[in-house]
């Protein structure tokens, strides 16, 4: 896949402003894709969409395949009759700045079950149609991922491997027996996923009329308290009882001395073989519904991946294990043609990712945060001379700090390199803006910057820090009046200045 010369802004749909606490799929969203036109913008990049969990990651979601309720714009709901007035008269004192997931978890899921009520209590043939096509058409996943959340829930919130064998080793009676006495629960949870999609598909095309296209993220691996796990047990590595016997994670790196433990079950990728990576197949054609171009997350995991020994206090301790990433691409292409695909190539990069990548001719990333470490800074793969044309360069990404927040707490070596290979010495007002030119300018075929770079806000408003589960993380939201005309003319000046105005 080549991308065209062009730009876009990375900005999760949770950090969207409004009314109710978190960003929803409404009014504001469309508002923010209407800025992103007028600054010139081709792509939204968002992260995962999936439903959350605990620490509230996109990252560690309950499926694969499914949206996250808590992105429901309720006003719609409104407008459409299956919420009412009545319904908004005990609102809760929402932050404006940071979203509380916790409070999200009891209101908002309050007002889905309202919203599930009344569709169920009136005649609404048009909507009844619609929805049961949905049913129809994503049962593959919905049918387990619905059974999963309703058992979730009659569980007091447990994961599924601590669940009765019955239900948690998926005994087809013991199955049976849940789907009949927790019927209404499942069908509120599909109702659910059929308000996010529509929603969701309903926003896309806005964004499409508008020249809008959206990079959405998809993680290599599923969360281990997921319907994936749960209903595909035997192409991950699991004991009888359902722990896991390996985990995914990184080893130490520029984010964190001693790895990542992500705790992500790890891939049989010989059972995946056996059937032709059938899975894979539907979960790339089930992104294709989310997404225009779609992002691996943790690319190089495709190639060779890092397994822990489960259980572990950190990552230090694992060894590289190759994986079936050019066979499981090869299957995906001869069923779903040339997917558009990101390689997240960042961290331990090794030949063979690189070769995976480029037989494939995938684009892979770049991070000029990254660019100006070291002594003998020159050879910096990230260094704009040295990129790409095939390639998405970004000033920082989710996981790295704020580009303004990253100049106040560079070390002075950095802070020299970058005077040095740029010949100026900007301040900390000015120094996000410079990084952002810079990308822009460098051969690169998409460039990408985070919305808190470009409205050059500090470390206090970073979306993640890698490794934490702080209260901070994913919470980050800006405020109505942030997207000014202002800034849309300069960051469209400097699209068509460099050439990336499609």
């Amino acid at each position: 896949m080549t991308i065209p010369r062009s730009s876009g802004v990375l900005l999760h749909p949770t950090s969207l402003p409004g009314p109710y606490g978190i960003g929803e799929l409404g009014e504001r969203a469309r508002q923010f894709v209407d800025w992103l036109a007028a600054a010139g913008q081709r792509y939204w990049q968002v992260m995962p969409l999936g439903p959350t969990g605990y620490g509230d990651s996109p990252y560690q979601a309950f499926s694969a395949f499914a949206g996250n309720p808590y992105l429901i714009d309720l006003t719609t709901l409104r407008e459409e009759g299956l919420l009412q007035e009545g319904d908004f008269t005990a609102i809760p004192d929402f932050n404006e700045d940071r979203v509380d997931f916790g409070l999200q978890y009891v209101w908002r899921n309050q007002m889905l079950g309202r919203a599930y009520a009344h569709y169920a209590s009136r005649d609404s043939a048009s909507v009844k149609a619609e929805f049961e096509a949905f049913g129809r058409e994503e049962a593959a996943w919905l049918d387990d991922y619905a059974l999963f959340s309703a058992l979730k829930d009659a569980h007091g919130g447990l994961p599924w491997n601590a669940w009765e064998p019955g239900t948690r080793d998926r005994e087809p009676e013991a199955l049976s027996s849940a789907r009949a006495s927790l019927a209404p629960s499942i069908e509120r949870v599909k109702f659910v996923q059929f308000l996010f999609f529509r929603q969701w598909t309903a926003l896309r095309e806005y964004a499409r009329e508008r020249g809008v296209q959206v990079i959405g993220d998809i993680p290599i691996f599923v969360a281990m308290d997921s319907s994936d796990a749960w209903a595909n047990r035997e192409g991950f590595f699991f004991d009888e009882q359902g722990q896991p016997t390996v985990v995914a994670g990184v080893p130490p790196d520029y984010f964190s001395e001693t790895g990542q433990l992500w705790g992500n079950p790890l891939y049989r990728w010989d059972v995946m073989a056996a059937d032709g990576f059938k899975w894979w197949i539907e979960r790339f054609r089930g992104s294709l519904k989310l997404y225009d171009v779609i992002r691996v997350d943790h690319f190089r995991g495709f190639a060779g991946y890092w397994e822990i020994p489960f259980p572990a206090e950190t990552a230090m301790h694992g060894r590289w294990v190759p994986a079936l990433g050019y066979e499981m691409l090869g299957a995906v292409r001869g069923a779903l043609g040339d997917v558009p695909i990101i390689a997240e190539d960042l961290g331990v990069i090794t030949p063979d990712v690189e070769r995976l990548r480029d037989d494939y001719g995938l684009p892979g990333m770049a991070v000029l945060q990254f660019a100006f470490g070291g002594g003998d800074f020159s050879v910096n793969d990230f260094l704009p001379h040295n990129l790409r044309e095939n390639q998405v360069v970004y000033t920082g990404t989710h996981d790295n700090d704020t580009t303004r927040g990253w100049w106040r707490n560079a070390d002075e070596q950095e802070r020299h390199n970058f005077r040095v290979y740029t010949n100026s010495n900007p301040s900390e007002e000015t120094f996000a803006w410079q990084l952002t030119e810079l990308v822009f300018g460098t051969r690169a075929n998409l460039a990408v910057v985070p919305l808190q770079d470009l409205l050059n806000r500090g470390s206090d408003e970073r979306m993640n820090l890698p490794g934490t589960t702080g209260d901070h993380n994913w919470t980050w939201r800006y405020r109505e009046g942030d997207l000014t005309d202002e800034l849309a003319a300069r960051l469209r000046e400097l699209t068509e200045r460099t050439n990336r105005r499609v």
